[in-house]
């Protein structure tokens, strides 16, 4: 009897260790996020007001894989409304979720944004939520769509729902391959 035991937490542990393994281990997602690692020059456009004119600016971003391929790092600088803006974000694929996830820090808060979701056309297209406590504007909830448009090119974008349910288009970022 002790011995079928002894056997069955054995087997169990290496089934264990096997899942975690697997689900360890990247794959075509983690390929597609890797497929944007490189340096790029950004073309930003910002939306202060519906209805009014971007504002634009140019900055640049690096992004490579990590951990053995299962994580791509961005590092951006730029400007944002004329000041000089920084930014890191850490984009996944979390196998066992069955998802993206995303953070992201930058030199205009001190808060930490959250983002999951999915993508519907093999990882040409992400699409990720957040719901963030603004310090002046409140709870908010925003939309990003991280679009591959080919191998040189890419293309984030950033809306912004607010208590009125209303969402508008906050931001465009074109990454084009230096």
């Amino acid at each position: 009897m002790a011995a079928e035991t002894q056997q069955e937490k054995t087997t169990d542990k290496a089934a264990m260790q096997a899942a975690y393994e697997q689900l360890a281990t990247p794959g075509a997602a983690h390929e597609r996020l890797a497929s944007m690692a490189g340096h790029w020059k950004t073309r930003t456009k910002t939306w202060m007001e519906p209805g009014k004119p971007p504002m634009e600016s140019e900055g640049k971003s690096e992004l490579k894989p990590i951990l053995g391929g299962r994580y791509l790092q961005q590092e951006f600088s730029g400007n944002v409304m004329g000041a000089p803006f920084t930014g890191i974000g850490v984009t996944g694929y979390d196998n066992h979720g069955k998802k993206y996830v995303s953070t992201w820090i930058d030199s205009m808060s001190t808060g930490i944004f959250y983002f999951e979701g999915t993508s519907d056309d093999d990882g040409r297209t992400i699409t990720q939520h957040c719901r963030f406590d603004d310090a002046v504007r409140g709870p908010l909830k925003w939309r990003s769509v991280t679009r591959i448009v080919d191998d040189n090119t890419h293309r984030f974008e950033m809306y912004l729902t607010d208590k009125s349910d209303k969402e508008e288009k906050m931001m465009e970022i074109t990454y084009t391959r230096v």
